[in-house]
């Protein structure tokens, strides 16, 4: 049900700042970001299609993955945002999902001191939890008890994991030292699809499956095409390409989210590194196939958009008959777009999707085709 009027609910910490729409109706913040991000992609502005939302109840309790600082303050554990030299707790966000609220809340209570356990940050994808301690020694375990096991397994964790990195900082977690300490490695999404503790997740599922239909819809892929999915993850859009073509190849830095994807998408070549730096391989893979099918592409970069030998490649090497690409930033966008627009590439819809509610962020589809190739 849409009420089209600010429904904070309890838990919203002022200080925090994360939401800086709370305050607004939800046809407020929907119309401040798409004016926000046609005015960074003006050049395409009669491309725009209408922002994709939820409904107001599925714009709260939607965040299935945090990555939080921690710090040991007055007998218990604070979980939030780091300002300066505070942290700025966030326990009963109203944006969390029900079980990550209730799994900090026992975290908090239940872990020894900071003295004894140095913990860094807290952090959570779906069932599968770790907690980043900032020692290279493994610490005590025996708050780890049977009441504790209990109320896992209650709220429905399915993995536990510590990850000692004496050096974190900035950068949260290291290659080494994960240590699974209760549970399974590995848990199964709404979808069916599997994922580990450092998989990355798009929230609020329904509308990144509709991302997924719109660009499937647009790419028609059939069975002689050619498939390329960059930054392809835990294999999610893989599958489904798998489903309709023969020749599907993906690339992924992460190795935990490429054994993921191997297992989701069956049948898909898959190749770990950066998409730099698996060009021969596609290139190869291109070359191989037999012709007369489609040249498609999929990409879903991480902030700093496509990587330039990425952008060149696509635009003067594979030269897609057509192409989805999802994007998280409006400035990344906007360069790799001008590059793919000079190269002959036409703009032919722009599809925005309100994937983080409450915040300032937006996530945008951008559908293009070859001009070549009409």
């Amino acid at each position: 049900m849409i009420h089209d009027r600010p429904l904070v609910p309890e838990g919203c910490v002022p200080q925090c700042p994360g939401c800086a729409h709370r305050s607004l109706t939800r046809s407020q913040s929907l119309a401040r970001k798409t004016d926000w991000l046609k005015a960074r992609l003006a050049k395409w502005a009669d491309a725009f299609d209408e922002i994709q939302s939820v409904d107001d109840e599925r714009r709260w309790g939607y965040r299935t993955k945090v990555c939080l600082s921690a710090r040991w303050e007055n007998g218990r554990w604070r979980f939030g945002l780091k300002k300066k030299d505070m942290v700025i707790p966030i326990h009963d966000c109203p944006v969390h999902a029900r079980q990550i609220r209730e799994a900090m809340a026992l975290f908090a209570d239940r872990l020894p001191p900071d003295r004894l356990f140095p913990l860094a940050y807290y952090a959570q994808t779906g069932s599968q939890i770790t907690l980043v301690v900032k020692s290279a020694k493994m610490p005590d375990l025996t708050w780890m008890d049977a009441t504790l096991i209990q109320a896992l397994n209650r709220i429905g964790v399915t993995g536990l994991w510590l990850h000692l990195h004496p050096s974190c900082g900035k950068k949260v977690f290291a290659k080494n030292a994960w240590h699974l300490i209760f549970g399974t490695p590995r848990s199964v999404d709404e979808n069916g699809f599997v994922y580990g503790p450092r998989a990355f997740q798009q929230v609020i599922p329904s509308l990144f499956h509709e991302a997924l239909a719109s660009a499937e819809a647009f790419l028609a892929p059939a069975a002689d095409d050619l498939f390329v999915d960059l930054y392809c993850g835990i294999g999610t859009g893989l599958a489904k390409w798998r489903g309709r073509c023969q020749h599907v190849i993906g690339v992924e830095l992460d190795g935990e989210a490429v054994n993921c994807a191997r297992e989701n998408a069956p049948g898909a070549e898959i190749l770990r590194g950066r998409c730099t730096d698996r060009i021969p391989q596609m290139g190869l893979f291109a070359n191989a196939a037999a012709p007369g099918g489609k040249r498609l592409l999929f990409a879903n970069p991480p902030r700093t958009g496509l990587e330039p030998e990425i952008s060149d490649w696509i635009a003067d090497h594979y030269q897609p008959d057509r192409m989805a690409y999802l994007s998280c930033s409006a400035g990344t966008l906007h360069r790799d777009l001008t590059r793919l627009d000079s190269a002959g590439c036409e703009i032919v819809k722009i599809i925005p999707y309100d994937f983080f509610p409450q915040t300032l962020h937006v996530e945008t589809l951008t559908l293009l085709k070859n001009k070549k190739y009409r």
